[in-house]
């Protein structure tokens, strides 16, 4: 992050001066009304908005709590040790992102004076808002963002390593920079920036770190998604058993147990709905079409399409234009 916005987000806080003076505790009163630690949205942000941001509160640790928010933690500077759901310890490093959802308990070790990390206090409706700005044809965003809100007992975060990957480094940097600087068209700025930034991080589920086996769970089938989301064309059951080290049946049930649907369900999602891509965007013919989302049976093709449209490509396609 440029210095810049470091140096603005370095100065000792109001409330870190307290703890400096010798208030060895967190004025819980800061952040919720109720008797349980969750940490209320409408104490961290403005009434109206579905997303903001704060610093990270340093050199005091920070009690186990919930937010009733999904939380994005990224670290500018140092780094920060976070055990969540009691039990999963985390170091997050400069550069490093954390994604937690609000199911999930969370626990911070104290942080330095150059340990500066920032806090997106984000409300689960604004990826309502996010997702249909993403590829629509990608079922990998969708999972990524469903692990986010979904309630589950010990999963719900998402670590990042991706302090090497320029592209996210600047989208981070432009969300952190927009939140700062609030412009006329802001809402409009956030959600376009956290689409693009979740585009590039369904390309790193290689750097996810997972300490659980239910967050195993969840990076093993965003690679599978992946996997065909780049390989639609020629993917198949045996080539990504073979890249994630099993057997063809163990990656069958794996698969389907993960995801209610079978390798090939998933698979044929995709090439349906990159042929709808197709269909609507290009003048491709249609057996181009047919060819390029990966069949070589037109007939078969023809069959599974009017299975899904109640219609022909070609009615498809003519529908489309005729609704133009």
């Amino acid at each position: 992050m440029r210095s810049s916005l470091i140096e603005y987000l370095k100065p000792v806080t109001e409330e870190e001066a307290r703890i400096l003076s010798g208030d060895g505790r967190i004025q819980r009163e800061l952040y919720t009304t109720g008797p349980e630690f969750t940490v209320d949205s409408e104490k961290m942000m403005e009434k109206g908005r579905l997303i903001d941001i704060r610093k990270h509160t340093r050199f005091i640790a920070f009690p186990e709590h919930k937010h009733n928010y999904i939380e994005i933690m990224y670290m500018c500077l140092g780094s920060t040790v976070h055990v969540i759901n009691g039990a999963t310890k985390v170091v997050l490093g400069e550069g490093d992102l954390l994604f937690l959802n609000q199911f999930s308990s969370h626990e911070i070790l104290p942080a330095k004076e150059d340990d500066i990390g920032i806090n997106f206090v984000v409300l689960p409706e604004f990826f309502d808002e996010v997702l249909p700005m993403l590829n629509q044809e990608n079922a990998l965003s969708s999972f990524l963002i469903s692990t986010l809100k979904r309630n589950t007992d010990t999963a719900g975060y998402l670590h990042y390593h991706v302090a090497d990957v320029l592209p996210i480094q600047n989208l981070v940097e432009n969300l952190v920079w927009s939140l700062l600087n609030r412009q006329s068209n802001y809402r409009q700025i956030n959600q376009t920036t956290m689409g693009l930034l979740f585009m590039q991080l369904v390309n790193e589920t290689d750097r996810i770190e997972s300490g659980n086996p239910e967050q195993y769970s969840d990076v093993f089938i965003m690679q599978v998604l992946k996997y065909v989301e780049e390989n639609y064309k020629t993917a198949s059951l045996g080539e990504i058993a073979l890249r994630m080290n099993q057997s063809d049946s163990n990656m069958s049930k794996i698969v389907k147990n993960l995801t209610g649907r079978t390798f090939k369900e998933l698979l044929q999602d995709k090439r349906m709905r990159q042929a709808e891509h197709l269909l609507k965007d290009t003048r491709l013919p249609i057996t181009d079409i047919i060819y390029q989302v990966g069949y070589d049976n037109t007939s078969y093709f023809h069959r599974i399409f009017r299975e899904l449209h109640g219609m022909s490509p070609k009615k498809y396609r003519d529908t489309l234009a005729y609704g133009k």
